[in-house]
């Protein structure tokens, strides 16, 4: 799958993975100061008006974006605009079936592949599903890329894990995006478990919003993602959100690197 996912996964010190919503705001400089401060991964969101596994800042990110008039074209455009920018930092899109599917899985797929995006995260597509959109993602070199809960247990694992490139995404609460964030403990029982399992990386998120929290996880995981956290910086400052975009990035870049010093030496 994407080389430029297996190059992030294989630097010296956990992948630092960053999400915001495509549309809320300028996206483009926002995109900008998420690998200025040290994102490894960029994942951009397409907006959709039932974001069910999303909490309330995410959701009102979504409702901006459309409400500004983003569509799929848009989306695209700022994917190829990002790919020119940042040859070297993957792309994923997350989000839901419908805007990814609505034009046939083939056009999607070679729509996304042209713009010069590594992975997808769809968020309700389940893995005995992949026919509806997997298949035309491999064909053009896209991840698939699945997500694994706490409630995804031994006898399910196999099947999320059938087909899924790029990385494993570990959602740490079974519940929306936001504030919450799993005990530690939990974490590290998880990621143990999903690592004996596959050769993927494995990323976690979900309540993930300080530097002592991205620490925390990038000790015991190949990945770290902050969402959440991220939108409402965007909410907060709107035109001015690069620059305490760029800062905050900033701070939790240093200390995923901090975080396992061996890994560097």
């Amino acid at each position: 799958m994407s080389s430029r996912l297996a190059a992030a996964f294989a630097k010296p010190h956990p992948a630092l993975v960053c999400f915001v919503t495509a549309g809320d705001g300028d996206t483009p400089a926002v995109l900008d100061a998420l690998v200025a401060g040290g994102a490894d991964i960029v994942e951009l969101g397409m907006p959709f008006t039932d974001p069910m596994a999303d909490g309330p800042a995410i959701q009102a990110a979504n409702l901006r974006s459309l409400g500004a008039g983003t569509k799929t074209k848009d989306i695209l455009e700022m994917a190829r605009g990002f790919r020119e920018r940042h040859p070297d930092t993957p792309l994923v899109l997350m989000g839901y079936a419908n805007p990814m599917v609505r034009r046939g899985p083939r056009w999607f797929a070679e729509s996304i592949a042209e713009a010069g995006v590594d992975g997808v995260i769809c968020v309700d597509i389940p893995p005995e599903e992949d026919d509806s959109l997997g298949p035309y993602l491999r064909e053009k070199d896209i991840a698939p890329i699945r997500l694994a809960t706490p409630t995804t247990d031994d006898a399910r694992l196999p099947t999320v894990l059938d087909g899924s490139a790029g990385f494993l995404y570990y959602v740490s609460v079974a519940g929306i995006t936001g504030k919450q964030q799993a005990a530690q403990a939990s974490i590290e029982e998880a990621v143990a478990r999903l690592k004996a399992a596959t050769e993927l990386p494995v990323a976690v998120g979900f309540g993930i919003r300080t530097p002592e929290q991205a620490a925390a996880v990038a000790r015991v995981a190949d990945g770290v993602v902050v969402g959440s956290a991220i939108v409402e910086l965007v909410a907060k400052h709107g035109a001015g959100a690069p620059e305490p975009v760029r800062s905050y990035i900033a701070s939790l870049a240093a200390a995923v690197r901090a975080a396992r010093p061996e890994k560097i030496a």
